[in-house]
């Protein structure tokens, strides 16, 4: 039988080696749908590096590879290894896709974007001997069939898995691979085709899935028939959105009736300056601090992503970073350099205006400043978002923000696990390992 074998790759730490964890709590959802749309007469195999090893000396036919972010470093390292065995690779995943002409370097084709209206035809191509070197085909409209977790069930995964609503975002901002993509464009599967995956889910012994969608209130209809099913089925669950949604009380009720126990928002910066720098200037940060309130009052917890190193960014104001996170009691925040990842409109805009400072893109990790801020120095940049993660991250900080809560006792579980979270982040931090969904 003819044989695949799906990699997900796992990011450089800052000495280029590979970051290995015992247990992967954020399972991608990307080889599992991938293996259900291969045909049944291939066999499919699936390695998720961060837990395990990749078998160099495997017996399948093609290589398949995908990653997220600054792991397509660690990918292109994986396929030039593969391709001196002579084995077929292939590349995926957005920024295989926002680089495909760079991609193809290091394998024998890319699949760009979406992969469920060509994965048959790249298999079919290859056992014809007709591969090419790129495929791409827009979705008309979002379905897929229910992702292979079997082949994943026997590894150290973390107690949920994935069910995707949607793909795609109606906003612009400037350093989003998501926008690069889809161009505004916002796809959603049936409500019955989502509920069908979170029963699977169910069935396997799950009782919490991560609800993947990139904006799930781009739709509020949508989100909330969806809610009214998914509160039939006993679940808990997680997703992100956009910080808007505190302005819905209504809706966010019916969220949290569902189950919703947790959201993540990309805040990016408390900066109006540098949001506006970024396309993003729809979302006003004076207005964050009563939004985590609202969600927060509705029994959902709140995790942010950030960036530092906008236009409107300076050395205090990412410093007042620091105290926003710890005064809003944010249980998990995240934060990366603002970086111009090649393909975006950020990078086209920056390389135009020659603030490009590290021209190295395999280099570029989210941790390091490579462009020129307007109100500080890279270095000075560098050293700035270590300090915040430092300060976020100090023993005091994660305490008040997972501990000393009013309503600690009604979830002192969650809570709990907040908190050893967060010690986590710090021992990676210390580390200057960026804390990763992974």
């Amino acid at each position: 039988m003819k044989k695949i074998l799906l990699i997900q790759s796992t990011p450089y730490d800052s000495l280029r080696s590979p970051i290995k964890k015992k247990k992967l709590y954020f399972v991608g959802l990307a080889l599992p749908l991938l293996a259900a749309l291969t045909p049944k007469d291939w066999e499919v195999e699936i390695i998720l590096e961060t837990i395990e090893d990749i078998p160099f000396d495997t017996d399948a036919d093609i290589i398949a590879i995908g990653s997220m972010g600054h792991a397509i470093v660690r990918s292109i390292d994986i396929a030039k290894e593969f391709k001196k065995k002579g084995k077929t690779v292939i590349l995926g995943g957005y920024m295989a896709s926002l680089m495909a002409e760079e991609a193809l370097q290091y394998c024998d084709c890319v699949v760009i974007g979406d992969a469920e209206k060509v994965w048959e035809k790249v298999l079919q191509d290859y056992e014809a001997g007709v591969l090419s070197s790129f495929y791409q085909e827009e979705l008309e409209s979002l379905s897929t069939p229910p992702p292979r977790f079997d082949l994943i069930l026997n590894k150290n995964i973390g107690d949920f898995l994935p069910v995707q609503a949607g793909r795609g975002c109606p906003n612009s901002c400037s350093f989003c691979s998501v926008y690069c993509l889809y161009k505004n464009k916002y796809y959603k599967r049936e409500i019955s085709e989502v509920i069908r995956d979170i029963k699977q889910v169910k069935e396997l012994g799950f009782r919490k899935f991560l609800l993947l969608d990139d904006n799930i209130i781009a739709d509020r209809n949508y989100l909330n028939e969806l809610c009214r099913e998914i509160k039939k089925l006993d679940m808990r669950w997680a997703s992100q959105c956009s910080i808007t949604i505190g302005e819905d009380k209504e809706l966010l009720q019916m969220v949290s009736d569902s189950g919703c126990i947790a959201l993540s928002f990309g805040l990016e910066s408390i900066s109006a300056e540098s949001l506006k720098s970024m396309d993003k200037s729809w979302a006003n940060p004076l207005e964050y601090g009563k939004l985590i309130e609202n969600i927060q009052q509705a029994g959902i917890d709140v995790s942010t992503e950030m960036v530092v190193g906008a236009d409107g960014d300076s050395l205090s104001s990412i410093k007042a970073t620091a105290k926003f996170i710890k005064d809003n009691k944010v249980v998990v925040p995240r934060f990366y350099i603002l970086t111009p990842i090649p393909g975006t409109k950020y990078f086209k805009d920056l390389k135009a205006q020659n603030r490009i400072y590290n021209q190295d893109i395999y280099s570029y990790n989210g941790s390091e400043a490579v462009h020129l801020p307007k109100n500080m120095t890279p270095e000075e940049l560098t050293k700035a978002y270590w300090d915040l993660y430092e300060e976020v991250f100090s023993l005091e900080s994660i305490i008040k923000r997972t501990i000393i809560r009013g309503d600690f006792f009604k979830k002192a579980d969650r809570y709990m696990f907040y908190f050893m979270v967060n010690l986590y982040y710090r021992y990676q931090i210390k580390q200057k390992i960026t804390p990763n969904i992974i």
